[in-house]
């Protein structure tokens, strides 16, 4: 049965599919320049994707993290394609407006496999008429799949830039992470608990997208927590992989036990709109999320902890990225050490041609949309290295 409109009094959360194949979604508020567009039957999905630049100009592919949109891209788009590019940012599998997506808890998760995603991007690029990437661009969780991409694929994406999540090379062979650090977290004086693991969790989506604050209230904590405006976001190297040492990153990763993270966020709201993300370009988020739920963006972290699909990437171990390379992060960004060590391990087992790292000041994890500016001048900087 079709889902009637939102404001009706019924809530999506009665539907659980892809709620934007069901309910019909306002124009969304671009930039003059920035173009929506539909790619249908991608690799079972109608992608939705923003186009800004020519037809016929080098193509650079932008892939979004958790819990963002192709929209988070929208600042740095214009700069890009004005420097002589075609820019593309697709809403991937499970987000926003691209439809044929599986967003039920107990679906298939195997489609959010990483070689799955991966060819999510190849059929995109395919469906755009080019042979060849001349930069795959990714953010937070959109580093995965920017990064497999381009060691799986040199031939097609001739460069990746990463930006937030170092990656430090596929799994090794071998043992993997030990499970029982859950239970020293939740032993410590201050009981915590890791964030990917409750993102794995049923109740996640439904504590997020249904937050006692509001959805908007929601999305303003967490965007600003994790952001330069919240100034306890001085983050250094941890020592290893101990509950010690992981419960000294903020709660917005290593979480109260008790609390959801809507109760996470929910303590450190600011007092007013960021001047990176205004109250409009917030609402734009708002809007998307309450259409779909969160849970598609939440199968990527269950696919990941769960351990569905490491045993097929351990086959790539000891396998380096070999196109030439960047990082970006802002300064004020604990994501570049939640993982111990990765980003000291990345230039070695990561990438052979990692020609820089860039810690922008000013910005926290939501780099691209915190300091567009320097995060466009740092891509356009790599690429004419590239191409000189």
């Amino acid at each position: 049965m079709a889902a009637p409109p939102l404001g009706n009094g019924v809530h999506p959360a009665d539907f659980p599919c892809n709620q934007n194949s069901m309910v019909a979604l306002a124009p969304l508020p671009l930039p003059a320049g920035i173009r929506s567009r539909m790619a249908p039957g991608i690799n079972g999905l109608d992608m939705h994707f923003f186009e800004a630049g020519e037809d016929g100009k080098p193509l650079l592919l932008l892939l979004h993290g958790f819990p963002e949109l192709a929209y988070s891209w929208r600042k740095v788009m214009l700069p890009l394609a004005e420097a002589g590019y075609r820019v593309v940012a697709p809403d991937q599998r499970g987000y926003g407006r691209t439809t044929g997506w599986d967003g039920d808890y107990d679906g298939d998760l195997a489609r959010y496999r990483i070689l799955n995603l991966v060819r999510d991007a190849m059929g995109l690029v395919k469906h755009l008429g080019h042979r060849t990437v001349e930069c795959v661009i990714g953010h937070d969780f959109g580093v995965q799949v920017a990064a497999w991409s381009a060691l799986l694929r040199p031939d097609l994406f001739k460069s990746v830039a990463i930006m937030s999540a170092p990656f430090a090379g596929p799994p090794p062979l071998g043992p993997r992470r030990d499970d029982r650090i859950h239970a020293a977290l939740a032993a410590l004086p201050r009981p915590r608990k890791h964030y990917q693991w409750y993102y794995a969790t049923r109740k996640a989506n439904p504590n997020m997208w249904r937050a006692k604050q509001g959805l908007p209230a929601f999305l303003r904590g967490y965007y600003h927590h994790k952001s330069a405006d919240w100034k306890d976001n001085k983050p250094f190297p941890l020592k290893g992989w101990t509950a010690d040492e992981l419960a000294k990153m903020p709660t917005y990763y290593i979480m109260d036990l008790a609390d959801g993270m809507a109760e996470t966020v929910a303590r450190e709201m600011p007092a007013g709109p960021a001047s990176w993300l205004t109250e409009a370009e917030l609402a734009v988020y708002a809007g998307e999320y309450e259409s779909t739920g969160f849970q598609g963006g939440l199968q990527w972290y269950r696919i990941r902890v769960e351990a569905v699909q490491t045993a097929e990437l351990e086959i790539f171990a000891g396998r380096t990225i070999d196109v030439p390379a960047c990082f970006i992060a802002g300064a004020s960004d604990w994501g570049i050490h939640q993982s111990p060590g990765a980003l000291e391990r990345m230039p070695r087992t990561g990438f052979s041609r990692m020609r820089d790292i860039h810690l922008i000041p000013g910005a926290g994890h939501w780099v691209q949309q915190e300091q567009p500016e320097e995060v466009t001048r740092r891509l356009l900087a790599f690429l004419a290295a590239r191409a000189a």
